[in-house]
């Protein structure tokens, strides 16, 4: 038995996983992910691709809530890439840059989830669809993971800007 996808589904899946490998590599080696470094460029890119690539697959022929979470992290993304410039965000674009980043990390994984717990383990799915009950304790934990690599970003930037402030 295997997992059914069509040949656009597969393309999607795989430039979807590259796109979280250097996410969370910028996470695990900088406590964030930044467009400054190689990694966070490439994940923004393949990030872009994923979402893209997830436009024309409608399983239910029509928009499903991933479809929305692509379109949020198109329009997120260029708002963190410029996060630093943008006159409304002021001394805090740093912050909002992070946070923004790691918010689309977040909405690419709640879909991450759902799809693949909908399909595994292969003939006894975790859960039936994404709106089974069985994906809320997994959402919910997600979650949390969320809020807390968010408030320990805030903090190690607070850290450092406490650190530059004192020399």
């Amino acid at each position: 038995m295997a997992i059914q996808l069509t040949t656009l589904g597969y393309v999607h899946t795989v430039i979807s996983v590259l796109a979280l490998i250097p996410g969370f590599a910028s996470l695990f080696s900088h406590g964030i992910i930044t467009p400054q470094t190689k990694s966070g460029k490439l994940y923004i890119l393949l990030t872009v691709l994923a979402c893209l690539s997830a436009f024309p697959i409608m399983k239910s022929g029509h928009p499903s809530p991933g479809h929305f979470l692509g379109i949020l992290i198109l329009i997120i993304l260029p708002l963190a890439y410029y996060a630093r410039s943008i006159k409304l965000f002021g001394q805090k674009g740093l912050y909002a840059q992070v946070i923004l980043l790691t918010t689309t990390l977040y909405f690419s994984l709640v879909p991450a989830f759902s799809e693949t717990l909908t399909r595994v383990p292969l003939g006894h799915p975790y859960a039936t669809s994404p709106d089974d009950p069985a994906m809320k304790p997994v959402l919910l934990s997600l979650t949390i993971v969320f809020l807390a690599v968010v408030t320990y970003q805030i903090f190690k930037l607070r850290g450092q800007r406490s650190k530059l402030h004192s020399l």
